[in-house]
């Protein structure tokens, strides 16, 4: 994307995550300093955009167990920029009556999905940051989709490392208190387990992003899951989650999906 053509409000000489995320998926929602920093991760790891794509893969597998368990209602935290294999399209292709809210704080993303997705009595767009999880559970587009009282699943994939510890633990707790029982928790992870050095290298890339990234290993994506019941098959690499193929990849994401 040319700068010159950005939305009004959109810092163009920042990069950020959701645009960062872009780039790796081959997406065109992005300038050049995201261009840039997406490069510093790509050098260290040249394998991040493949990773990035079994992330996208993961949310269709974990929406997919979601209505198979009986859930119709998603909340989408951190949702990106839209591409192929929205929540919506999932789920609404098993179950044209579930509702999905997709959540963001960058701007452009609000932007692009409110132009791309659809206008419709089940699908909404709303402002919000994984950090502040009240602002988001007290938004009116949110409590008019979403029905607490029934079971929900909370998608948070590629965003709690994004969030400091205590962000993080306030965020789940902030949504395991409101979810019904039977309700889902799904989440995604990056990682440096196994390829500290590379890792390092990696982070870098949001060194000076509108969010900085911070691994956590496999132990600290499980204790994120404290008040839920991890589901089969636990917390492991994100190819692994219930695969469809033989759950090959690469090892820089964890992903795991809990009950309430």
């Amino acid at each position: 994307m040319n700068e010159e053509f950005a939305p009004p409000g959109v810092d163009t000489r920042t990069a950020s995550p959701a645009r960062i995320y872009d780039v790796f998926l081959g997406g065109k929602d992005n300038f050049a300093v995201d261009r840039a920093a997406a490069k510093v991760a790509t050098d260290a790891g040249p394998d991040i955009p493949q990773a990035a794509r079994e992330n996208r893969a993961f949310l269709g597998r974990a929406v997919r167990f979601a209505i198979e368990s009986g859930v119709r209602q998603f909340v989408d935290i951190g949702t990106g920029l839209p591409t192929q294999g929205n929540v919506h399209e999932v789920a609404q292709a098993l179950d044209p009556s579930a509702r999905v809210v997709y959540v963001d704080n960058d701007p452009i993303v609000l932007v692009h999905a409110r132009a791309l997705l659809p206008a419709s009595a089940t699908t909404a767009v709303i402002r919000g940051d994984v950090r502040e999880p009240a602002g988001i559970l007290k938004d009116a587009k949110l409590l008019e989709l979403i029905d607490f009282d029934r079971p929900v699943a909370v998608l948070m994939l590629a965003v709690l490392h994004f969030a400091e510890d205590e962000q993080a633990r306030a965020a789940i707790a902030a949504f395991r208190d409101v979810m019904a029982p039977g309700s889902l928790l799904a989440l995604s992870h990056s990682t440096a387990e196994g390829q500290p050095e590379r890792g390092r290298q990696a982070v870098g890339a949001w060194r000076d992003a509108t969010a900085r990234l911070r691994s956590r290993d496999r132990a600290e994506v499980e204790a994120l899951f404290d008040g839920f019941e991890l589901v089969e098959p636990g917390v492991v690499w994100v190819p692994q989650w219930r695969p469809d193929g033989d759950g090959e990849g690469t090892r820089w994401m964890y992903a795991g999906v809990a009950r309430r």
